[in-house]
């Protein structure tokens, strides 16, 4: 198939429709269905486990784990994209992370607190191969869009993610809530707990599948199959990161905007990692059933709200620039980390997952193409993509490590989600610090 122009509708839509590939497993993994499945997993009131030689509280094991993955996704992503760029494959890498990730949810069917080593490997390997996959995902917008197209076909990919994982969630709904439908037999209990596996299954079925369509589509790139992967090629990405950040030095909105973005980041992925965690301990339901169709709703109306959000503040950018939209989002976000201390009905809970899901879309969706704005010429995107992944990377790790570690002294998640909201201030800080005469256009500032 002929290459498709840069900028072609065709080429933005597959571009954006791998976040429709994508994205369930960011809300049926990481936000919804698993967190669900996790905690009702402790049953009797104890919230211990005993794992890798050391007495864990379970949402404390489950922000470490996630943790070491970013960790290992974050020293990982240079090795990959020196080596894409130098032997011109990046969609194979997107690819290969695809099918980890997809798999790792397949095997979540058989998670367990008896076999919870293999069940933290496939939550481990799932979450390398979301965000491995995403490294090159990203890297891809500057190639395939033209700089006043980026705002656009990046809200439209979050959009299409927001939509599509919704539908697939509400799916999982109901065989949750019904799984009689389904044929999904047992006590009522026992046949939730079925249905929630064969979700996992699902997602991984339909982010393997609708991704191929991406695949179609996306210019793999100039190949050199003379070129041989040494021990030079591999260590290239540092190089590359070594090389970005020289060029951050001539660069001071650029520099000073990923400092802003390394600190916020930090805080925003942290909370939507945990949210659903929050919720199941902190909130008072009634009952476990009360918990289970409360918590999904919220993830419901967070997920649909973050599409008109990602809209909304893809406008507001537009008229206002994107550097005063992001002050704004993280002050919403500041806003929230402190309200949530004290939130304790369903009511409450509700109305934050609204908040939540309006600025949540459009504060990732804006960094995002901000990012893409703010690069100098070069034709080396994916080098520029791994600094920017790296940083938010790196950034989740601190956080969920605060988080966890705070949650495991308290005992409560309350203090965790609230010391969150000292980052969100320090972002609002450094925005401020970008200069506006050095962006590159002053529209966007």
């Amino acid at each position: 198939m002929a290459q498709l122009e840069k900028g072609s509708k065709k080429l933005l839509n597959a571009w954006a429709f791998y976040d429709w590939a994508n994205s369930v497993y960011s809300l049926v993994i990481a936000s919804a269905i698993f967190p669900i499945f996790y905690a009702a997993l402790f049953t009797d009131g104890n919230f211990n486990i005993h794992v890798f030689g050391v007495d864990f509280k379970n949402t404390a094991l489950i922000s470490f784990v996630t943790a070491a993955a970013f960790l290992v996704v974050a020293i990982m992503s240079p090795l990959l994209s020196g080596i894409a760029d130098y032997v011109g494959n990046k969609k194979t890498f997107l690819q290969f992370f695809c099918y980890l990730g997809g798999i790792s949810c397949i095997g979540l069917y058989w998670f367990s607190l008896e076999n919870i080593y293999f069940s933290l490997l496939c939550y481990f390997m799932g979450l390398i191969g979301f965000w491995g996959s995403l490294v090159f995902y990203n890297s891809y917008l500057p190639d395939i869009a033209f700089p006043e197209q980026q705002d656009k076909i990046s809200a439209r990919g979050y959009s299409l993610g927001y939509i599509g994982s919704v539908l697939l969630l509400i799916v999982n709904l109901s065989m949750v809530m019904m799984p009689e439908w389904y044929g999904i037999s047992g006590t009522k209990g026992e046949a939730a707990m079925k249905a929630m596996q064969y979700s996992f299954v699902m997602v991984g079925v339909w982010w393997i599948g609708f991704s191929q369509y991406t695949y179609v589509y996306l210019p793999v790139g100039p190949r050199d199959k003379s070129r041989k992967i040494t021990s030079s090629v591999v260590l290239n990405g540092f190089r590359e990161l070594k090389k970005v950040w020289s060029v951050l030095a001539d660069n001071r909105a650029l520099k000073r905007y990923l400092g802003s973005f390394f600190v916020y980041s930090m805080a925003v992925q942290t909370v939507m990692l945990v949210a659903t965690y929050f919720g199941s301990q902190e909130i008072n339901w009634g009952s476990e059933s009360e918990s289970t169709t409360g918590l999904i709703i919220c993830i419901l109306l967070i997920q649909l709200v973050a599409v008109a959000g990602a809209i909304l503040t893809s406008r507001a950018s537009s008229k206002f620039g994107n550097i005063r939209v992001l002050i704004v989002l993280n002050i919403i976000w500041m806003l929230i980390c402190a309200v949530a201390f004290f939130i304790t009905e369903p009511t409450e809970f509700y109305i934050m997952a609204a908040v939540v899901g309006l600025v949540m879309g459009g504060i990732q969706s804006l960094s995002r193409s901000t990012y893409s704005k703010l690069l100098p010429e070069t034709n080396d995107t994916a080098s520029f993509f791994s600094f920017y992944d790296v940083a938010e990377k790196i950034g989740i790790v601190v956080g969920m490590c605060i988080y966890g570690i705070i949650d495991q002294v308290t005992g409560s998640p309350r203090y965790s989600i609230v010391f969150l909201a000292i980052f969100f201030l320090c972002g609002v800080l450094m925005l401020t610090r970008v200069p506006k005469s050095e962006v590159i256009n002053q529209k966007y500032s």
